[in-house]
């Protein structure tokens, strides 16, 4: 008995040990921010500035013992600095009667002349000109009093600034400027919901359309060809719009509850749909075309003159995004056909669509995943043929330029070099595909700013454990000129940062790489075992893993310090890896990567037995909060403990745009087994639903309606709902419940009083 009863102290005085040691956890999770801030890295976030059409570019060099702006002479490979700092600082003194230090400037709106004879930038609200030849400060008195800040003007004069449209609001093409002709003589606009030419000699209107009504009328943009001799808009058919609404409980300005109103248009709601008509302005003669080719609209857009005035091209996104086109329209005889078609029998991610018309009329270069990457083919007008730019098993981002005259494309890429998939670099390619050259070397993310004439650039890349270096470069071959910093972190070592590890292990399949990042402790000991809890933000929108150099990931560096291992990977269902990789999510976002996932976290722990995978816990805002949720409902024999924030739980509830594209319209049985809401019985798990009561992005019924089937299932759960909170992850008191949640679930320990921590 007496063994007994010691055995009950011996584990109660162990986790109230356990307790109190969690307090100097949480403080270093709170501190590890400030500990391992940025500024403890010196010589790092160069940002060029190329000034004008020039080889020369300045930019602020960040050493510990203060900021120099620094001046590159491209050509000459020479970097010095940008003006005489000493000199600078004692006029600005001297002039504002406070004192600035020369180690300490810090302007704001900095412009350089071609000839480096003026700096232009304000300082404290005020705008200045300092000559670096004559080391002259002169004070702008043009923008003295407003300091070039035009809300603060607005504020004074009283002036209203123009209202923002919310993002999620769309526009319904009614209020728009007349539009003059290009030589001036005349004036379209609407008027009635028609199509009205004024005659700015004669002073006299005509009405060119008839039929334009309240419910189907004119759009307010209006399009005259380049000889004037026609118009072309879009007959307009609108819909009735769905609203959501927010009760936001404790408004700072008033007792009482307020009541938003927000559009938001849903998965299967009726969308607007648009003819392209073109008007002639002498005879009056109009072209509605037949719209057998763009019939069914998510979208028409990109209405647009050719040259010559005899067509006009314009795209369109089939509703269910399995067909896209690029159509002609002439404005002759009517005719529509296609010059472009993109097909799939899963979706045509029009989010990755580029298009560049090429001056002489007849080519376009396009963007197109039609080889299962993302790649540049050149298409020709004039008989329907296309020619592949740009192949190979790896994934174009982005286009910076294309130089017409010498005729080379100028872009981002990424999965060509040996290493990490998704490192970007930056190349060169000719129109007929050959001679492609890789500008930017080096093993990192890289980002390149260009010189006006693209024969310089400055290169900046880093990588998860490597620094940032920054270099510049002969942007014809990619050879270095001149290195312009090399991020120095001994401080931040020495205060005991350690990098995370970048880790690649085999998926679901058995032979595709995944690759993620794990974050440790920084009072790691490989001795101890650790629960790993998974930040997971996963979706075909994009790749989610950091891959540059960070001192501090908000979503998992503190997490870490209170005694875990936290992870994040991408797995099949993002993007930037193949077109067979990212389709494994179409009408199936339930599957959420998380069989890689999980194949991926139990290779980590075969390589680090140190990582509990006996206590792996979740947590995840918007998708992830949906995602995470899923796994402790569709996969509790790995996850154990679940965090869940603002989820889009049921992809009917959520926005449009986001949810027809991978799970397909119309809205059928693959948006119900996708439901958090429908799974909800399922729950044997231990989880946390937090909501923002004014969510714009995701509407918070989504969260609620799982609420209620939890309730409705007997299922026990936990509920935070942050008043006046927009999306969110939970704000500051989130935070320090999400903390306690995984340190209650997974480390099995009471978290300390919130008053005792400090």
């Amino acid at each position: 008995m007496k063994r007994h009863s010691l055995l009950i102290l011996l584990s109660l005085l162990s986790l109230v040990l356990a307790a109190q040691g969690t307090v100097e956890d949480y403080k270093r999770a709170y501190g590890h921010r400030q500990k391992f801030n940025e500024n403890k890295v010196t010589h790092s976030n160069v940002e060029p500035n190329w000034i004008g059409d020039t080889h020369r570019l300045w930019y602020v060099s960040h050493a510990a013992d203060g900021n120099t702006y620094m001046l590159v002479d491209a050509e000459k490979g020479e970097k010095t600095t940008l003006f005489n700092h000493e000199e600078l600082a004692r006029q600005l003194t001297s002039q504002t009667g406070k004192e600035v230090k020369a180690n300490s400037l810090n302007l704001q709106r900095v412009q350089v002349d071609k000839d480096l004879q003026n700096i232009r930038f304000q300082q404290d609200n005020r705008s200045w000109t300092f000559n670096p030849a004559t080391n002259q400060l002169t004070p702008d008195a043009s923008q003295q009093q407003w300091g070039g800040w035009p809300s603060q003007r607005q504020q004074w004069m009283g002036e209203q600034q123009p209202k923002q449209r919310h993002w999620m609001e769309t526009d319904d093409e009614k209020e728009g400027r007349p539009v003059p002709s290009p030589d001036g003589t005349k004036t379209a606009y609407i008027k009635n919901y028609n199509v009205y030419i004024y005659d700015n000699t004669t002073q006299r209107e005509r009405q060119l359309s008839l039929d334009g009504t309240l419910s189907h009328y004119y759009s307010c943009y209006i399009q005259w060809s380049p000889d004037g001799k026609k118009v072309v808009t879009c007959k307009f058919r609108p819909i009735e719009k769905r609203y959501i609404y927010y009760v936001e409980s404790s408004p700072s300005d008033q007792l009482q509850p307020k009541l938003h109103k927000q559009e938001y248009a849903k998965p299967g709601d009726e969308l607007p749909q648009r003819l392209p008509c073109i008007f002639d302005v002498e005879t009056g003669k109009a072209i509605q075309p037949d719209n057998s080719l763009f019939k069914n609209q998510y979208d028409l857009h990109s209405v647009a003159w050719d040259k010559d005035s005899r067509n006009i091209t314009f795209e369109y996104n089939q509703r269910g995004h399995q067909v896209y086109r690029l159509l002609q329209l002439s404005a002759e005889t009517g005719e529509v056909k296609t010059l472009i078609e993109e097909k799939s029998d899963k979706y045509v991610n029009y989010t990755r669509r580029w298009r560049y018309d090429l001056p002489d009329g007849e080519h376009i270069i396009w963007a197109s995943e039609r080889d299962g990457y993302n790649h540049l083919y050149m298409h020709s007008r004039k008989d329907g043929s296309s020619k592949q730019i740009t192949q190979g098993k790896w994934y174009l981002r982005e286009v910076q330029y294309v130089d017409e005259e010498n005729q080379w494309i100028y872009f981002s890429a990424n999965g060509r070099e040996d290493g990490d998939p998704y490192l970007i670099h930056y190349y060169r390619i000719n129109f007929d595909g050959k001679d492609l050259r890789l500008l930017t070397p080096g093993y990192g993310m890289h980002k390149a700013v260009f010189s006006s004439d693209r024969h310089y650039l400055v290169d900046t890349y880093s990588y998860v454990d490597r620094a940032p270096v920054s270099v510049l470069r002969d942007a014809t071959n990619g050879k270095e000129i001149i290195q312009l910093e090399r991020a120095d972190i001994s401080a931040l070592e020495t205060e005991g940062w350690k990098a995370p590890e970048a880790f690649s292990a085999l998926g679901r399949d058995g032979k595709t790489e995944m690759w993620g990042i794990i974050y440790r402790p920084s009072n790691f000991d490989a001795s101890r075992t650790y629960p790993v809890i998974e930040y997971i933000y996963q979706g075909p929108g994009d790749q989610y893993v950091p891959k540059t150099f960070k001192t501090y990931d908000y979503y998992m560096s503190s997490l870490a310090e209170l005694g875990f291992i936290v992870v994040m990977v991408d797995g099949m269902g993002t993007s930037f890896r193949s077109r067979d990789f990212e389709t494994i999510c179409w009408q199936n976002l339930k599957d959420a990567g998380l069989p890689d996932h999980i194949a991926w976290i139990k290779a980590a722990a075969k390589k680090y037995p140190y990582m509990d995978i006996d206590r792996v816990g979740i947590y995840g805002c918007s998708a992830g909060g949906q995602e995470s949720t899923t796994a402790v409902l569709l996969h509790p024999e790995f996850y154990k403990a679940a965090y869940s924030a603002c989820g889009c739980h049921d992809n009917r509830m959520d926005k449009i745009w986001w949810n027809e594209l991978w799970l397909g319209y119309p809205v059928g049985d693959q948006y119900r087994q996708s439901s958090n809401v429908e799974n909800a019985h399922l729950l044997s798990r231990p989880l946390m639903l937090v909501v923002g009561e004014l969510d714009d992005n995701v509407d918070p019924a989504s969260t609620m309606q799982v609420v209620n089937a939890l309730i409705k299932a007997n299922k026990d759960f936990e509920l935070v709902v942050i008043p006046g909170a927009h999306h969110t992850m939970g704000e500051d008191f989130g935070e320090h419940k999400r903390y306690d949640f995984f340190v209650r679930n997974l480390l099995g320990v009471t978290p300390p009083l919130w008053g005792d921590i400090k």
